[in-house]
């Protein structure tokens, strides 16, 4: 959201890796020289939920690294929109793709932030693509509930 335009005091930092030849084992290993400790050690929970939470020792920031899968998080690292920060560029999810990963959390802070981002874009937003992709996750999730919810954000987004 802070990449996007919306200041956040942010509790913490997703982001998507891809860890290639890597275990997860391996890349806290790894991490763990650069700075970083795990904030538990449990196999079990990073093979059922694709997260490795970690903190950032210096900091205090924690961190959760989602492991990047094939299918829809693929196609989100493909899209990403690189944004200059400091001297560096990096990838940052598109608007769209950000609602639809927002809308799946559906956490009350989430859905403020997808009226937000309606609200301050939704003249250059694809409403379609995102309409097509939440189907796409209901179909897989076996929910019905994405769209219209994202019907009736976008609805009160516009109003206002």
């Amino acid at each position: 959201m802070n990449l996007h335009g919306f200041p956040r005091t942010t509790a913490d930092l997703d982001l998507t890796i891809d860890l290639g030849a890597l275990t997860p084992r391996a890349l806290v290993s790894e991490l763990s020289k650069a700075g970083f400790s795990p904030r538990f050690d449990d196999d079990e929970f990073i093979a059922l939920t694709r997260v490795i939470p970690v903190v950032h020792r210096g900091t205090k920031l924690p961190i959760d690294l989602v492991i990047a899968g094939p299918g829809l998080e693929q196609q989100f690292r493909d899209e990403v929109q690189l944004q200059r920060v400091g001297a560096r560029r990096v990838p940052v999810l598109s608007p769209e793709n950000l609602i639809v990963t927002k809308l799946l959390a559906a956490r009350p802070k989430d859905l403020e932030d997808v009226r937000e981002l309606i609200a301050s874009r939704a003249s250059s937003l694809d409403h379609r693509r995102i309409e097509e992709l939440l189907t796409l996750l209901e179909q897989a999730l076996d929910q019905s509930d994405l769209v219209p919810l994202y019907r009736r954000l976008r609805d009160e987004a516009t109003r206002d």
